[in-house]
């Protein structure tokens, strides 16, 4: 028998409903390290309940009051960092310092959210018109819910739950089935902290238990981060039952190398931005454009560095990139070396020649040249490490590339001209841009997101976006009258 892993509803583990369990493997060894109990709608609803009856007391809680609960849970946090990030690793397959990594930027989202107090501050405008102010504040909507991917089992829900908790809503976490651990224990350290019960619960599951997210009346708003398809869906079906909705998906992420760039250093940042956490990232690099002469050269430097890349078990000393997920993405992963080598591009570094101790589900750097847009291994988001090259011959053509993607995540410049620079970042459609920076993920403070398919709803994710989805807007126009008849039947202007 397996160990089960199971809800946390209303601040303690739940089985509830329950009958189906999916596996959650050890992707460096191949081992099942247990299953994790899959949520039926009944579930669902018991945690939304626990929820909705913790959300009027923790709404009516003083912004002081939450900000120094968060500020404990982030210690407890930063305390239990290195067993978290074991935790992440193990269920994963990340090396252990991109899983130290990983915490580290949501405890940023923490930090961001511990200034609640004043980011929760309203407008006042004294006497607008003779005896009348006007004021305004945020208020939170409710029950919000969280559905998160397995490449960020950490991270991604600390973009979600501090913000939301911290603006007065409660929460419910649906994380993914894959890795599924981290969330538990997240639950763990906010009841460790003093949160509430019922104020943040977590159900694991599948479809079934995303869909009763979705039609549940009682709540308020989604935030979701996958895949475009699975975005697209949940955007259309949530906003169809009246509920706020955040939904980013998937991404092809191009980094433009131009002539004039240091090129050993474009081609070790590529390398790592393609290949890190075996490039299961939303914003890695999977796309090299080669701008004139700059290809030849850059796809050297590339196979030398993708062939010298450590791979080996995430929690092994010295491994730089560990394993894919599970068994069934290592297969999707190796069918696209088949299809792009079938399409005609050229295979420069092979991932399956990798050789691993062990029955995980490693495939290592690979590298293709000479690839072009109508291809398999260009238009579609692999999730795996592998980069390939598309050659071009001016900067002009490079942005066209770009914009042309139905992705639009984030996008590089790797150049040493300001000018070129300035182009790139004012003509490329893309949420994100990055300058001689391959990963240019926001901290904090500023906001997540991309464009086009890669984000279905108006708000980006945490920073001044983030509060403003999980709170709504409040105008208060007030009078004390001194004496009877000052009303009116016209509409009311400033007098």
């Amino acid at each position: 028998m397996h160990p089960i892993i199971r809800h946390r509803i209303g601040g303690r583990p739940a089985a509830g409903q329950s009958t189906r369990t999916a596996p959650v493997w050890d992707p460096a060894t191949g081992e099942r390290r247990a299953d994790v109990l899959l949520a039926e709608p009944a579930d669902v609803d018991a945690a939304v309940r626990a929820a909705r009856g913790a959300l009027a007391d923790w709404a009516d809680t003083s912004v002081m009051r939450r900000a120094r609960l968060l500020f404990a849970f982030r210690g407890l946090v930063e305390k239990h960092l290195d067993e978290l990030a074991r935790l992440v690793s193990a269920e994963h397959g990340k090396v252990l310092e991109d899983a130290k990594g990983e915490l580290v930027r949501g405890l940023e989202v923490v930090d961001f959210a511990c200034g609640i107090p004043q980011l929760l501050k309203g407008d006042y405008s004294d006497q607008v018109s003779t005896g009348v102010d006007l004021f305004s504040f945020r208020q939170p909507l409710g029950v919000c819910a969280g559905i998160t991917p397995f490449n960020f089992p950490a991270m991604v829900p600390m973009w979600m739950h501090p913000i939301a908790i911290a603006t007065g809503n409660t929460f419910v976490l649906k994380p993914s089935e894959r890795d599924p651990s981290a969330s538990d224990f997240v639950a763990e350290l906010y009841t460790e902290a003093g949160l509430p019960d019922g104020v943040f619960n977590v159900v694991h599951g599948d479809k079934a238990a995303v869909d009763a997210l979705l039609d549940h009346p009682d709540v308020a708003a989604v935030s979701f981060v996958g895949s475009t398809p699975v975005a697209r869906y949940v955007h259309e079906r949530a906003t169809a039952n009246g509920k706020r909705v955040q939904a980013l998906g998937g991404a092809k992420n191009h980094a433009v190398v131009l002539p004039d760039a240091d090129l050993e250093n474009a081609a070790e940042h590529l390398v790592s931005a393609a290949y890190g956490s075996a490039g299961q990232r939303c914003m890695a690099i999977s796309v090299a454009v080669a701008v004139g002469e700059a290809a030849d050269p850059l796809v050297k430097l590339l196979r030398d560095r993708a062939r010298a890349v450590k791979v080996g078990p995430g929690l092994a000393a010295g491994s730089e990139m560990g394993p894919l997920v599970s068994p069934e993405a290592l297969s999707r992963v190796r069918g696209y070396l088949e299809a792009g080598v079938a399409a005609g591009a050229e295979l420069v570094v092979d991932g399956r020649d990798i050789s691993v101790e062990g029955d995980g589900f490693f495939l290592g750097p690979t590298l293709f040249d000479q690839v072009t847009p109508e291809m398999d291994v260009y238009r579609d988001e692999i999730f795996g490490p592998v980069l390939v090259v598309v050659r071009v011959d001016s900067l002009a053509e490079a942005i066209d590339l770009v914009n042309a993607n139905s992705f639009a995540n984030g996008a590089a410049v790797f150049t040493g001209s300001g000018r070129a620079a300035r182009l790139f970042q004012r003509s490329v459609q893309a949420g994100m841009i990055g300058v001689n920076v391959p990963v240019p993920v926001p901290m904090a403070f500023h906001s997540f997101g991309g464009w086009k398919q890669s984000l279905f709803g108006s708000h980006h994710m945490h920073g001044p976006e983030g509060v403003a989805f999980y709170t709504r807007a409040k105008a208060v126009t007030s009078r004390w009258p001194e004496a009877a008849g000052e009303a009116s039947f016209h509409f009311p202007t400033a007098v």
